[in-house]
């Protein structure tokens, strides 16, 4: 998740919404697809990127519908005019007034909805891999038949929870145990069985092609040709039936989600430049720099606050930080971020940021602080005097498998500071919530 962002919720009647913002541009509403949660969204590959993106051309909206991810899920699914007034109840919640509304798959046929009911409140209207309709009738020959309907209920009642269903909705994962790791814990994280198979029940039914006539708001349609789930036809079919759609993009790509930054490049551009008439979001080489990362924390600290008491720990705290603000500028480092109970640094050769973690690690055991670090070298987004990207990412979750006094780094650290006379140890191959395959972690032999 983008630092700074807070989950919080809107009322829609008597039923909680979970909803974020970040960014600072043009407000814009995200309505997910049927599967959504709001802070493990920012962790997944098939996301991550897409929203970064977003957040650095507008302020982002997202939301997870009712009876899903964070939201409450002690409520049914809802009818579609309840969950379309779920978009304004978040929209009020927050005070945006107007906003435009970027839908995905399920989401479409709710903004769709949205956008005809409320078009004082709709600036723009982006559709990417949705339809109006999923189900075959004789005056929608593109639709689903019947028995491919059935089969898909049959296989998230009976498979939900194992991967196995919304791993046909992600494709271009790096193998099939990455995509299994990802999609099993979305399945758990964003529904219950129940729940999503009365949710993909309930699309079964949806059908707004009568309301698509009074939607008046200026429309995008983004949609991949070769979409395995939602197919192409129906993008056609949205971009022919909208009385406003200017314009209409046809991806040469097979994916419905996908794990590679180039397919969500394909879907933002057209998105970005219809909604803002210009492409900034792209980061630049110059707007990228090699560096190493180093991210610290106090082990155990919110015991260690609770028995030392607000002042004793606040006066330690303080402490630490002069001293870490020392070291981190003695190896030619740069203090990015005070993270609590911990910092941020970035280096300019990974040697430095190790040997300034021994010294953090021995002045703050000086002070009856244990604290643990993580390193890893790779490409930053600079934004600003913040940094940005996978890397920092990475970094952090190397320093949540340390212990106290210890030094983690990634296969990467080692291999670039090779003959300085630092020493390493296996510490073996993890998994990391966020990443492909496993990341090869060893220890700082001190």
């Amino acid at each position: 998740m983008p630092p700074k962002v807070e989950t919080g919720y809107a009322m829609s009647g008597d039923v909680a919404i979970a909803y974020q913002t970040a960014g600072q541009g043009i407000p814009v509403v995200l309505v997910p697809g049927f599967a959504s949660h709001v802070e493990e969204n920012w962790e997944a590959a098939p996301y991550r990127h897409a929203l970064e993106r977003a957040i650095r051309f507008s302020r982002l909206i997202t939301f997870d519908k009712r009876g899903t991810g964070l939201s409450d899920r002690s409520v049914d699914f809802g009818s579609i005019e309840q969950r379309m007034d779920d978009i304004r109840a978040v929209m009020d919640r927050i005070g945006v007034e107007r906003a435009s509304l970027i839908a995905m798959s399920e989401g479409g046929p709710l903004a769709i909805l949205f956008a005809g009911t409320y078009p004082n409140r709709v600036d723009k209207l982006v559709l990417f891999a949705t339809f109006a309709r999923l189900l075959w009738a004789p005056d929608y020959p593109i639709g689903m038949k019947d028995e491919q309907a059935t089969r898909l209920l049959h296989r998230i009642e009976t498979r939900w929870g194992t991967g196995q269903v919304l791993s046909l909705f992600m494709q271009h994962a790096p193998d099939t145990e990455a995509v299994r790791v990802l999609a099993s814990h979305w399945e758990r994280a964003t529904a219950t069985p129940a729940m999503a198979t009365q949710i993909i029940r309930h699309n079964f039914h949806l059908d707004v092609r009568d309301v698509m006539s009074s939607v008046h708001v200026p429309a995008l349609v983004v949609h991949a040709a070769g979409d395995p789930v939602v197919p192409v036809s129906f993008g056609r079919y949205l971009a022919e039936h909208l009385p406003n759609c200017q314009r209409y993009v046809e991806l040469e790509a097979a994916f419905h989600t996908s794990w590679l930054d180039e397919h969500h490049d394909m879907v933002m551009d057209p998105i970005e430049e219809f909604l803002t008439g210009t492409i900034t979001s792209k980061i630049a080489p110059d707007d990228r720099i090699l560096a190493s990362i180093l991210f610290t924390d106090v082990v155990d600290s919110t015991r260690r606050a609770r028995e030392l008491g607000d002042a004793r720990w606040k006066g330690l705290l303080d402490a630490h930080d002069a001293a870490a603000a020392e070291e981190i500028a003695r190896f030619r480092g740069r203090l990015v971020e005070r993270t609590g109970d911990g910092v941020l640094a970035s280096f300019d050769g990974p040697a430095r940021a190790v040997q300034c973690s021994k010294q953090l690690i021995v002045r703050a055991r000086a002070l009856g602080l244990p604290i643990r670090a993580g390193i890893h070298t790779g490409e930053c987004e600079v934004r600003g005097d913040r940094l940005a990207g996978i890397t920092l990412h990475l970094a952090a979750r190397v320093m949540t498998l340390a212990g106290a006094g210890e030094i983690l780094t990634t296969s990467t650290v080692r291999d670039l500071v090779n003959g300085s006379g630092l020493t390493f140890r296996d510490r073996g191959a993890h998994s990391m919530k966020g990443f492909d395959g496993q990341i090869q972690v060893l220890a700082v032999a001190q």
